[in-house]
């Protein structure tokens, strides 16, 4: 009779190991590595047909720059707009293929960094719709009144 309650005991411990070890395999965690100085703005997947966002900036500090990272596949960015929290708006000329693993160029804003209220622009995926989408990820370079760009 102990040997069996031992015996059971053993059963449900291992059984709460598996499933501990299996809920741990499922979850998935992902960090990003920023360089310093830089500030994640968004984060969104890109379909293949034109797709079109606009991000709310969240972030109550002013930036000198924006550029986007790409991952996964190529994305062609177009029609860019950042509005400024004055109203004010900059539409640089912004037509180009981003390679998976590649950034774009950096797009200027000011010197002295400018408040952003908002990011519209218009994207797709290029390539093949079997192997998967792209995602991209906006940053904005935070102004620091004591280092020279």
């Amino acid at each position: 009779m102990k040997r069996m309650t031992t015996l059971r005991g053993l059963f449900w411990f291992m059984l709460a190991l598996i499933s501990v070890t299996i809920i741990g395999a499922c979850t998935s965690t992902r960090s990003i590595a920023i360089e310093e100085g830089w500030e994640l703005l968004a984060e969104r997947k890109v379909n293949f047909v034109r797709d079109k966002d606009e991000i709310e900036v969240q972030s109550s500090n002013q930036f000198t720059a924006v550029k986007f990272r790409v991952e996964d596949k190529d994305v062609r960015i177009n029609d860019l707009v950042i509005v400024f929290d004055n109203g004010d708006k900059l539409e640089p000329s912004l037509d180009v293929i981003i390679g998976a693993g590649q950034e774009s160029k950096l797009i200027e804003l000011a010197r002295e960094g400018r408040s952003i209220e908002k990011i519209r622009f218009k994207y797709r995926s290029t390539g093949n719709l079997l192997d998967g989408r792209a995602n991209v990820l906006l940053f904005g370079r935070k102004f620091d009144r004591y280092r020279s760009y």
